[in-house]
């Protein structure tokens, strides 16, 4: 991010040009977005129909972790309309340690990025403009064409990051948050649709106040491990993560059309030829089941004693109206610097033992990003061969 006159950085290590960048407006007027080296800055590169995520890329400056999204045009992203369809990509997690997370997922966000809706947002989604997701993340630079400098406040334990004021919250269907050890798929719907800007702490979900957003941060997850089944996924288990393998997900309406409410989502693997059914729960107050439903979320976080916000936020049927609306898919490779990824991994909260807390085989004290940044710099991970269709369109066995 630099002038539009020249090469002067608007953005130095987590810090706004001051001079620069007096405000939001005339930041996004003096300031424009330049165009990424993908293998050279960030390490993701492409082989066919294949993009591999590296974790650290040490080019001119280190960098840390990476988030893309799929284009349909150079000025446009791909728009996904999900109900009653499925989709499934393949997927190598076997470079993947405790405290990294492989994830694949979508965002409500507009197909230009914003520019239509905001005209000082010249850059579009040609440069990776309008992101939003249910956690309201406050560290994007630019909201709705404009600088999000206002309180703007570097990050004490990253050398590039920071928050600012605004947030920018949306539904979120997390296809795939994984590593070798424990993987979740997690719909969070959100009280609006598109993209909602939030400002401050509380409204935004901050730390004193987790449940003030629009959005449902938790969701509600399916992870085979939290759900009773601790042999089904992992290295040399049901599925295996040392080798590649096939998610399939399908989005099932209450009338079994692309118009009908949303009311089921189902998982399935495939896996040297061999179709495997989702792990089904195995923790008593929850029915046995293997896909989600509002009931099963009801049950899981009255089991689990989790705040019930997925249903306070609008459960299946709001997180549909957001397939319906169109969602772009988006695809990283990211530590985890407010819970280590023991949400994911291990067991959290750390001292509990209620159930739901025991997440995966990993250590407790694991997934410390300094650590896990130096121990594995060389960890990735790869998608490939994505497929979208009716049901039952896009695998064999």
């Amino acid at each position: 991010m630099h002038t539009t006159s020249g090469y002067t950085n608007c953005y130095t290590g987590n810090k706004f040009d001051t001079t620069l960048c007096p405000d939001p407006a005339t930041c996004a007027s003096n300031c424009a977005l330049d165009g990424a080296d993908y293998s050279g800055t960030y390490g993701i590169t492409t082989s066919g129909n294949s993009l591999k995520l590296n974790f650290v890329t040490n080019g001119a400056n280190k960098n840390v972790g990476s988030r893309v999204y799929l284009m349909a045009s150079d000025t446009s992203y791909q728009m996904f309309k999900l109900l009653n369809k499925e989709f499934t990509f393949d997927v190598d997690v076997s470079n993947l340690p405790c405290g990294l997370n492989g994830a694949l997922y979508f965002s409500e966000m507009d197909a230009d990025g914003g520019m239509a809706k905001h005209p000082t947002n010249k850059a579009g989604a040609k440069y990776g403009t309008g992101y939003c997701d249910s956690q309201c993340p406050r560290d994007l630079k630019f909201i709705n064409g404009a600088a999000n400098t206002i309180g703007w406040t570097g990050d004490s334990n990253s050398a590039n990051s920071g928050k600012g004021q605004y947030g920018a919250c949306c539904n979120e269907m997390d296809i795939w948050e994984a590593n070798s050890v424990s993987a979740a798929y997690t719909p969070h719907p959100c009280a609006s649709t598109g993209l909602t800007q939030c400002s401050g702490n509380a409204a935004c979900g901050g730390s004193d106040n987790r449940y003030g957003s629009v959005c449902d941060p938790d969701g509600c997850d399916f992870n085979s491990y939290r759900q009773g089944v601790t042999n089904f996924y992992g290295k040399g288990m049901t599925v295996d993560t040392s080798s590649k393998f096939t998610v399939v997900t399908q989005f099932i309406t209450s009338d079994n059309t692309t118009t009908g409410t949303l009311s089921e989502i189902r998982r399935l693997y495939v896996q040297n030829g061999k179709v495997i059914q989702n792990s089904v729960n195995k923790i008593s107050g929850i029915d046995a089941v293997n896909s989600i439903t509002d009931k099963y979320c009801t049950q899981q976080k009255t089991a689990f004693s989790d705040t019930k916000q997925f249903s306070a936020k609008g459960g299946l049927a709001q997180m549909g109206k957001s397939f319906a609306n169109g969602v772009v898919l988006v695809m990283s490779i990211w530590d985890d610097y407010a819970a280590n990824m023991l949400w994911l991994d291990s067991t959290y909260p750390t001292d509990s033992s209620k159930p739901g807390a025991a997440r995966g085989t990993c250590s407790t004290s694991s997934g410390v990003p300094s650590q896990v940044e130096s121990a594995s710099g060389s960890a990735s991970v790869t998608f490939s061969n994505i497929k979208f269709g009716p049901i039952g369109s896009t695998y064999t066995a």
